[in-house]
């Protein structure tokens, strides 16, 4: 009966020792947290770029702490673009990214500084790169943290998967279950969450696409009437394993009359979705050639928004969204605003701007630019981050500077004309008549008809050789420094050939009679077939600009070669005629 009686004091004794001390790890937490974890929604979005946003909306109660830490799993660590944070009264939160999460390994981990007059309820954004998708014979398949992790545990978690339009959910495989449904919840998440799960899914064809838009440049122009035209370049790179023949490309949802353009300036035909939801206003853009694997484009949309009105009397306040929302991400992006010639630009002040904005000005001119990395539908979600109110000063009389200056100058060539015509002549003496005369001795013979017209000969023979040098260089059939050099070749040639032509044309023309009315109608000729050339340059250029229709196309090209083909049977008659009157 001793051993049960020693074993029961021991068990007492050692209670007695260890339960202060857990008593007072306990406390020493309790006031260390200060705060629980209410409530958190994960919202998970696919971007029609394929790009990936995780929105972590947190609900804290209790005293709120001076820095907020969360993580994700450690292997989507290269994936992770940017992060950042807002509270619900839309404030900016400063957080950095890769720290450690506590001691816990495993994780890569964020802190959210909270400052004082943070809400309770805020939002932190992590945006992963688009090689988290993988397509399949299936559809898409996506690697993404089912769950957050955190430094205490959770109360209720909700997770919403959202797809691009059309999109269908087939499974999402979690370390806690299969789940079937787009939407589904955790009670009381534990602390360190390691948690990567894979959905599958489908994406009607042309609604999402692997591509990186590496650079989004918008223009924005104001007339002196107040009209707004805007100008967006979008520059793709297809990264996916297919070829890509439309866009879905995002603008503000005021933009009217849109034009596409790629970028040879070609128009491309543009159509609006309207099965979208009223957040954004996307246009689809079909390219005229398909882009490659691996290939980059440019795509330019040109655009009109609503017209600015002074606020006050010569004052003008125009408010606009940086980057409304963009299902994208956007690796860098800038905006430049260019008031009429003339304003002055009051508001944003020098020093106001950040590292990111540049205010140029000349005589004349004034410029605002924008620049931000990293832009997608997340900026949308705080209208503070990227919000502009741009107040300028404008005259309205500089409308007629430009004309003003015009006239001006138009007067001052005037009146130094009017004082060159009336000031003092000198006496005129009896005009002469200066006659050009042929040498003395110079007679035409029969050897300068023969030379004429061989050298006329030899000079279309060299052009057409010079024609084809240039086709075979196109097309790489000939190295361009060889290219180069035959071509300056055949140009000397040319140039001493002209000048033979030209003197032996004068002796010809001097000679009268019938030789003379040859040779003016070899000069008839000759203008008409250079009229002909440079018509056929001119509708060549325009059929490649697609600013002709084909059809149109045909028939002048018919039209012209016919003119060309009767020209150069003009000049081989009447060389036939020279060599006759030899």
């Amino acid at each position: 009966m001793k051993k049960p009686a020693v074993i029961f004091a021991l068990i007492i004794f050692s209670m007695a020792i260890f339960l202060p001390f857990s008593l007072s790890n306990q406390a020493a937490n309790a006031q260390t947290s200060g705060y629980t974890i209410q409530n958190v929604d994960q919202t998970v979005q696919v971007l029609y770029s394929g790009h990936v946003v995780v929105l972590e909306q947190i609900q804290l109660s209790g005293q709120l702490p001076g820095t907020f830490e969360l993580g994700l799993p450690y292997k989507y660590a290269t994936h992770i673009l940017t992060a950042s944070a807002f509270d619900s009264n839309n404030n900016i939160l400063p957080i950095t990214l890769g720290v450690q999460l506590q001691e816990q390994s495993g994780f890569y981990g964020a802190i959210v500084s909270l400052p004082s007059g943070t809400s309770n309820n805020f939002t932190v954004a992590f945006t992963l790169s688009n090689a988290v998708l993988t397509k399949d014979t299936d559809g898409f398949s996506l690697d993404f943290p089912a769950y957050p992790a955190f430094v205490q545990t959770v109360a209720e978690c909700n997770v919403n998967f959202n797809l691009p339009t059309t999109g269908a959910l087939m499974s999402i495989d979690k370390p806690d279950g299969v789940v079937y449904s787009a939407s589904y919840s955790k009670q009381n998440l534990p602390a360190f969450t390691y948690a990567p799960a894979t959905a599958e899914f489908s994406v009607s064809s042309g609604y999402l696409e692997k591509i990186d838009v590496l650079s989004l440049t918008r223009q924005v122009n104001i007339s002196p009437s107040g009209a707004i035209t805007s100008t967006d370049s979008f520059k793709i790179a297809n990264n996916s394993t297919g070829y890509i023949r439309n866009l879905l490309l995002n603008l503000p949802l005021n933009a009217k009359n849109v034009v596409a353009r790629d970028q040879f300036g070609r128009i491309l035909s543009a159509s609006k979705l309207t099965q979208l939801d009223s957040r954004q206003l996307v246009y689809n853009v079909t390219f005229a050639t398909s882009v490659s694997p691996g290939a980059f484009n440019i795509v330019t949309l040109d655009y009109s928004l609503p017209s600015v009105s002074p606020s006050q009397f010569s004052q003008y306040t125009l408010d606009l969204d940086l980057f409304p929302y963009l299902n994208c991400y956007v690796d860098s992006a800038s905006v430049t605003f260019t008031p009429p010639e003339g304003a002055k630009i009051v508001t944003p002040d020098l020093s106001q701007l950040g590292s990111s904005t540049d205010l140029s000005r000349n005589v004349f001119q004034e410029t605002l630019v924008v620049h931000k990395d990293g832009v997608s539908f997340v900026d949308s979600l705080i209208p503070s981050g990227d919000f502009v109110s741009l107040t300028f000063d404008y005259n309205p009389l500089w409308i007629a500077f430009r004309p003003t200056s015009w006239m001006f100058a138009l007067a001052i060539v005037g009146v130094i004309i009017v004082l060159v015509y009336m000031r003092p002549k000198a006496k005129k003496e009896a005009p002469r008549i200066s006659v050009v005369k042929m040498a003395r001795g110079v007679t035409l013979s029969a050897e300068h008809i023969t030379n004429f017209t061989e050298a006329y000969e030899e000079r279309s023979k060299i052009n057409q050789e010079i024609k084809a040098l240039a086709a075979r260089a196109k097309h790489g059939r000939i190295p361009r420094r060889r290219y180069k050099v035959q071509r300056r070749t055949l140009e000397l040639r040319l140039e001493n050939l002209s000048q033979t032509i030209a003197r032996l044309k004068a002796i010809i023309s001097n000679a009268g009679g019938s030789y003379a009315d040859i040779v003016r109608q070899l000069e008839a000729a000759e203008v008409e077939l250079n009229e002909v050339q440079l018509s056929l340059e001119t509708i060549e250029v325009r059929h490649e600009a697609g600013e002709m229709p084909l059809e149109t196309y045909r028939k002048q090209l018919t039209d012209l070669e016919r003119r060309k083909e009767k020209a150069e049977a003009a000049v081989d008659g009447l060389l036939l005629r020279l060599r006759g009157e030899a």
